[in-house]
């Protein structure tokens, strides 16, 4: 059987702020990781990620650990993260190398096929004596291409995935358009929802709640146990186990995440364990209404795009009142607080605001990462803290 791999390349690895702190096909894009859709794809689970080293540990529920590219054997498929198979596609595991719009996104190794050099995966090449053969879909450039296109990429999934349309809305709630509204098993809406399917269908997942004076706009895809607790959410993909409320749009956000609070948040991305304090906003609009620059001073890049709000990384906090600027990047366990706005490019593991943050050092990061998790009934195991140490000491040396 055929062992089915993803890979980071070089330009993924500087996906900031999430590259930090997990490989990148663990990012959702639509309804799904990158992970799953290849998964369903290929119609086999993901066996790993070859990805930077100080992940070797990488240790998250559900997910797939990472891999030696050393110690892979063939058969085998390898495909690059950033590579997104349209569905559908007719999955062929002969010997070939893949390309998806005229760029090679990855190969199939026969069982007599050379593995290729660790480098090799870093800048990907065709492997000679192998045939092409192209495969549909799109890639996914730079990290702000999650955000720019993952609405539209949403509504296509939500088209297209199997399940039954609820028969009839919750007692209470109302419905606006023709799309499809899918309810979960368990899933509990209040009534006085209004359900607004004009522009996208609307999906939530399994034990979702849904609380009173809540507007749904799709395309709309929340996790299993998330709640949505009020305000107008639209064009969101988000959980498992998240909590929205607010005025929120065109917002993609990792599971177990917070933002239970009023205020606005806009094309913007969060990681795993964030939690916004009450009153922060975001900014997704330049008031020149010029195109937004992203990245660290002396080095921004121009994204071209008119909207942009934030790339939140995994388990960062803001305090009461925070205000984002667009074009902000704020990188993993940082904790942003005081009366200054935080900068537009904040490094992982800051501790404060203003112009000059402090560190969040190594043990009181570790455990209030630790506290918050188990605050969510799960256990913060030794292999959760290793992980996370090995990305603190990542950090620091770079």
């Amino acid at each position: 059987m055929t062992t089915l791999v993803m890979f980071d390349d070089e330009r993924a690895d500087g996906w900031a702020p999430f590259a930090l702190t997990r490989p990148c096909g663990e990012l959702v894009f639509g309804r799904w990781t990158l992970r799953e859709r290849l998964e369903r794809v290929a119609r086999t689970r993901v066996a790993g990620h070859v990805t930077r080293r100080w992940l070797r540990r990488y240790a998250e529920p559900g997910a797939p650990r990472c891999l030696d590219a050393d110690r892979l054997s063939t058969p085998c498929t390898v495909w690059n993260a950033r590579a997104v198979p349209s569905l559908g596609v007719a999955w062929n595991d002969t010997p070939a190398n893949l390309w998806v719009a005229d760029r090679l996104a990855g190969v199939h190794l026969g069982i007599d096929t050379e593995l290729p050099r660790a480098d090799w995966f870093a800048a990907p090449r065709p492997r000679p004596g192998l045939p092409d053969r192209d495969v549909p879909g799109t890639w996914l450039r730079d990290p702000w291409d999650l955000v720019s296109a993952g609405p539209d990429q949403l509504a296509a999934d939500l088209a297209d995935v199997p399940g039954t349309e609820a028969p009839e809305l919750p007692s209470g709630c109302w419905r606006l358009g023709d799309a499809p509204v899918r309810l979960g098993d368990g899933a509990r809406v209040e009534p006085g929802v209004l359900f607004d399917a004009r522009e996208g269908p609307i999906e939530l997942g399994p034990g979702v709640q849904v609380r009173a004076g809540t507007r749904l706009g799709g395309p709309l895809y929340a996790g299993p146990g998330s709640q949505l607790l009020g305000g107008h959410i639209s064009r969101f993909s988000g959980g498992p186990h998240s909590r929205v409320r607010g005025e929120v749009d065109r917002v993609t956000m990792l599971g177990y995440s917070n933002k239970a609070h009023d205020g606005f948040l806009g094309h913007a991305y969060l990681g795993c364990w964030v939690n916004l304090g009450a009153a922060t906003v975001n900014s997704d609009l330049k008031y020149t209404y010029g195109s937004i620059r992203v990245g660290p001073p002396g080095a921004r890049r121009d994204t071209g795009l008119l909207k942009f709000g934030c790339l939140l990384g995994d388990h960062v906090k803001t305090g009461v009142g925070t205000r984002l600027e667009t074009g902000t990047v704020v990188g993993a366990g940082s904790s942003l607080f005081g009366a200054e706005p935080p900068l537009r490019w904040v490094e992982p593991f800051s501790w404060g605001g203003g112009p000059s943050p402090e560190l969040n050092r190594r043990d009181d990061f570790l455990s209030t990462a630790s506290r918050v998790v188990e605050r969510r009934g799960l256990e913060a195991t030794p292999g959760l803290r290793d992980w996370l140490g090995d990305i603190w000491d990542e950090a620091r040396a770079s």
